[in-house]
């Protein structure tokens, strides 16, 4: 079964390739494995993968956590670090859904108004 569940994180990295990402600014928590939650920013998202700020190095294969606001925590497996930016891919594909209600939220296009 772990065998099973390690290629479907492989398709899923293998398909964030593939997957159009859209840039933009999430705030988010991500916990890794093993250790405690910290406060990120989700750089670029995609219904299989996203990149985001990591405080420290994290590992290839390790198993980890996003919160993106609004949502529950989604798991995911990190299949890259580079100076301090994660990319994950998801252990489900997000649903377009999903994705698409993010990205109008979070869309850099989009234009935010005080309510004051």
């Amino acid at each position: 079964m772990l065998a099973q569940t390690h290629d479907s994180y492989e398709l899923a990295a293998q398909e964030d390739r593939c997957s159009p990402r859209t840039k933009l600014t999430i705030p988010a928590q991500l916990r890794a494995s093993g250790g405690r939650a910290f406060q990120t920013v989700v750089h670029d998202l995609s219904i299989s993968g996203f990149s985001c700020a990591a405080i420290s190095r994290m590992r290839e294969g390790q198993l980890c956590w996003i919160t993106l606001p609004g949502l529950e925590s989604l798991q995911a497996e990190v299949v890259w670090w580079d100076s301090s930016i994660v990319g994950c891919a998801f252990s489900e594909l997000l649903s377009p859904i999903v994705h698409d209600n993010i990205l109008q939220r979070y869309s850099p296009s989009t234009v935010y108004r005080s309510t004051l």
